[in-house]
């Protein structure tokens, strides 16, 4: 591979940048282990594709906020080094696809020139924080929840308390009691307030998840101070990396954690760990998202509309009125989240004159547009429409949310994106009227893991197979019952039936007509789906499930004409375990060179933290020995208590509990930090030389 050239300003993120393509280089040579590196690679937003020897890249947009020269630079780059497409996720972030592993140092510079990141979208980190996309403009919002968001992102990049969990984390930020950012699916949701004194708060859920058993959230705060946000998060995080599972990754998330341990018990971990966090206040700066600059009022020629029914329905469907009066936000409605890069700047060329230089992506994988004045309007109409952008009915039952399925990702199990366009196609030709429906969603998986957030609509789909016979035939899981209830509330889908994939058309035909005949006048779905009780849809969806009628297309998936072979790879969106006693004796230098360069720029905590990490990698690569595999960094230090200091095997002044665990027990101070690290130093030092014993007996 050549080697890239940078001009890069920030010189943090030219080292990272230097030290991928060093990490690349040694892969290449067979001088890092595969399952380190992908590790390594996948906190750099570097995921393996479904094809072999190409990559998604997943750029990592706080909040989904992008300006037009952001949205052009990522266009740039995937005009450079990937399709020629930009695919809007769940989680508001860009995925480009299709990209040379060894392209990808440039890539990141290239990006960085525009300070767009993708550092830590991957692996088990903590993942793009996520907000509604109204924050800001939202006539229902206590306060912009925007600058809180921002500031979590910038206070975890490159922490050392989230470089290597047990799994992935995700927080969310709602805008309202309307909780459209989903707050109780996530490990760490928060909702604006603000208290009877005029104070700034978040409510707190904690615990939420989706993937194969979704859990929603617990409120445990309904009023935490805005200057405890960001040691809660910390405090939180710090709780998942010490108890959280390595070893089985199906019980690897946060949500576990609390099934294991209990509330209580996760919430009064959390405050032992206060004393350590890096910060006991940390006092946002609203300012940092001031609003986009606004292009000046002008007047606007008459214009004939080019479809007036089309957009006498977008003005209902897409449009609102922002808080800021005289301005509008406007949504864009894209369909499986796919914007070739082409059309993407025509796109920015006709909002630059229209609209607030800034974009934010969607959790239903479309855009939002702000702080359009309504003379625009058929300005805007007529070009979007053009761009074949004007699709009315956003967030409606015709908007289907997918993740991309067996397109590209390892883990698929059925096509999941040309089904979406399936039934969009099928909502328009068959109940056009329901683009005014915005209680119904549909969201779709590629499999059980909820990419595609199929557990939270009132109709999920997610891939899955049926076995007929000798034969395998792709099919879809039917949840029913999901969504948002409210300020922190929400409801997970049940499985109501298993069909055949290709059967899944009539399934959504069954339920609408269904719902327009039985329920009750203004009739919410949900309310529907509760009356009439899950063996009511069962009943009726039954016949569908009917393996004994199979025909030859049900062998075949949606966008295929060859006959359907299951095949899933290897997963990587939640990072791998790594357990090779010479890549984590490795991971200890590194750690240690770490932690000498946070002391140095006296930062104590993340010298402390990644002191820790050397205790830890060290105790765990003797362990590994023995055949003892802890899976979990608590049952790593009691194991190795266990089997080597109380065994007289390993000398210490005092257990391996105490001299560890001094780190949620004292302040992060430059005294502690300096006696912390020298016990870590001398602890690996211990460690080398006894493995280095054990190899020559």
């Amino acid at each position: 591979m050549q080697s890239f050239r940078t001009e890069l300003e920030n010189p943090v993120v030219e080292k990272d940048i230097i030290s991928l393509e060093k990490k690349i280089r040694e892969f290449r040579d067979g001088t890092i282990h595969d399952e380190k590196f992908r590790s390594l690679r996948l906190a750099r937003g570097i995921y393996g594709q479904r094809q072999p020897g190409v990559q998604m890249v997943r750029i990592k947009l706080p909040f989904g906020k992008v300006t037009f020269k952001q949205l052009l630079r990522i266009a740039d780059v995937s005009d450079e080094y990937a399709s020629r497409n930009l695919h809007l996720t769940t989680r508001q972030d860009i995925q480009i696809h299709y990209v040379s592993l060894d392209r990808t140092p440039q890539l990141w510079a290239d990006l960085q020139k525009d300070d767009v990141t993708i550092r830590e979208a991957c692996g088990n980190t903590v993942r793009n924080i996520t907000a509604s996309p109204t924050a800001g403009i939202d006539p229902k919002e206590p306060f912009d929840v925007s600058p809180y968001a921002q500031a979590a992102f910038e206070y975890l990049l490159r922490n050392p308390v989230n470089q290597d969990m047990p799994r992935k984390f995700k927080i969310g930020f709602s805008a309202s009691d309307e909780d459209t950012a989903f707050s109780f699916a996530h490990d760490l949701g928060l909702i604006p307030k603000i208290n009877a004194n005029g104070e700034r708060g978040f409510k707190v859920t904690l615990g939420g998840g989706l993937g194969a058993q979704p859990i929603l959230g617990t409120v445990v705060e309904d009023f935490l101070p805005e200057d405890q946000l960001i040691p809660y998060i910390e405090s939180t995080i710090r709780v998942f990396d010490r108890y959280g599972e390595r070893t089985n990754r199906n019980k690897a998330r946060f949500k576990y954690v609390v099934q294991k341990f209990g509330m209580e018990e996760v919430l009064r971990l959390m405050k032992v760990e206060r004393t350590a966090n890096k910060v006991k206040s940390y006092k946002i700066n609203t300012d940092t998202i001031p609003a986009p600059a606004i292009p000046a009022e002008r007047e606007f020629d008459e214009i004939t509309i080019s479809n007036p029914l089309g957009y006498e329905q977008w003005l209902a469907t897409n449009v609102f009125e922002q808080k800021q009066k005289g301005y509008y936000g406007v949504y864009i409605k894209v369909q499986t989240g796919d914007i070739p890069t082409e059309k993407a700047r025509k796109m920015i060329a006709l909002l630059e004159p229209l609209a607030g230089d800034e974009i934010r992506v969607t959790q239903n994988q479309g855009l939002l547009l702000k702080y359009i004045r309504k003379e625009a309007f058929p300005t805007l109409y007529n070009g979007l429409a053009e761009l074949g952008m004007a699709s009315p009915g956003f967030d409606s039952v015709a908007d289907v949310t997918t993740c991309p399925g067996t397109d590209t990702c390892n883990l698929g199990i059925s096509n999941s994106m040309t089904f979406a366009r399936v039934l969009e196609d099928l909502i328009a030709n068959e109940y056009a009227d329901l683009i005014y429906n915005r209680d119904i969603k549909i969201k779709i998986s590629g499999c059980m893991n909820s990419c595609g957030q199929h557990s939270m609509a009132p109709i999920g789909f997610h891939g899955s197979s049926l076995k007929a016979g000798a034969k395998v035939l792709p099919s879809m899981q039917v949840m029913l019952g999901g969504g948002i209830v409210g300020d922190g509330i929400g409801r997970a889908g049940e499985r109501v039936i298993k069909i055949p994939a290709k059967r899944a058309t009539q399934v959504l035909r069954d339920i609408l007509d269904d719902y327009q005949a039985n329920s009750v006048e203004n009739e919410l779905f949900n309310n529907y789906y509760d009356r009439q009780g899950k063996d009511y849809f069962y009943q009726m969806l039954k016949p569908l499930a009917d393996l004994t009628t199979l025909t030859d297309e049900d062998f075949v998936d949606w966008g295929h004409v060859e006959s359907y072979e299951k095949a899933i790879g290897v997963g990587e969106c939640a990072g791998v375990v790594i357990d090779l006693v010479a890549t984590l004796l490795y991971e200890c230098d590194e750690k240690l060179e770490w932690a000498n360069e946070s002391f140095a720029a006296g930062v104590w905590a993340d010298a402390i933290y990644h002191s820790y990490n050397v205790f830890i990698n060290a105790a765990k690569a003797l362990l590994l020995d023995k055949g003892v595999n802890a899976s979990t960094q608590i049952g790593i230090i009691k194991e190795f208590d266990a089997q080597y200091v109380s065994a007289g095997e390993f000398a210490l002044n005092s257990s391996f509990n105490d001299l560890i665990t001094q780190i949620n027990q004292n302040e992060p101070s430059e005294e502690f930090a300096t006696l912390y690290m020298a016990s870590a130093a001398d602890f690996l030092e211990g460690v080398k030389a006894k493995r280095e014993t054990i190899l020559q007996s």
